[in-house]
């Protein structure tokens, strides 16, 4: 039996806010962008050459969830984005004005550095070692 995570909700304050960073800034495909009528479309996006999980990217819908923008794993780092070569992902990152809250640093499991999108959520940039 194989069992995969195919999908992983963020929590956005506009569709086309998030598209312009996933895409634009980080280089992300663009799966899917369906109208599914009321102001709610059927966003998803993954990182170019990933084969399984992806972002759904869904626009907040109401108090609750518009007061968990940015804050969906409490402050913590919530996604890791690997990659195959940190030095050229982190250099076209910078060109792109992703804000990196950190210098890289090399730890044990690999290089990393902590980046927020512009919603407050943070990730690992990391190219694992080894």
């Amino acid at each position: 039996m194989k069992q995969v995570i195919a999908r992983i909700t963020l929590v956005v304050p506009d569709y086309d806010l998030a598209i312009a960073f996933y895409c634009g800034s980080l280089g992300f495909d663009l799966l899917d962008d369906t109208d599914m009528g009321g102001g709610k479309r059927w966003v998803v996006v993954r990182p170019r050459g990933a084969s399984e999980t992806a972002l759904l990217i869904a626009k907040a819908d109401g108090t609750a969830q518009e007061a968990a923008i940015g804050n969906q794993t409490g402050g913590r780092v919530g996604f890791f984005l690997f990659t195959d070569d940190f030095a050229r992902d982190h250099q076209a990152m910078l060109e792109k004005a992703v804000s990196f809250l950190e210098a890289p640093r090399h730890e044990p499991y690999g290089t990393v550095a902590v980046f927020a999108d512009p919603f407050g959520n943070r990730w690992d940039l990391l190219q694992p070692a080894g």
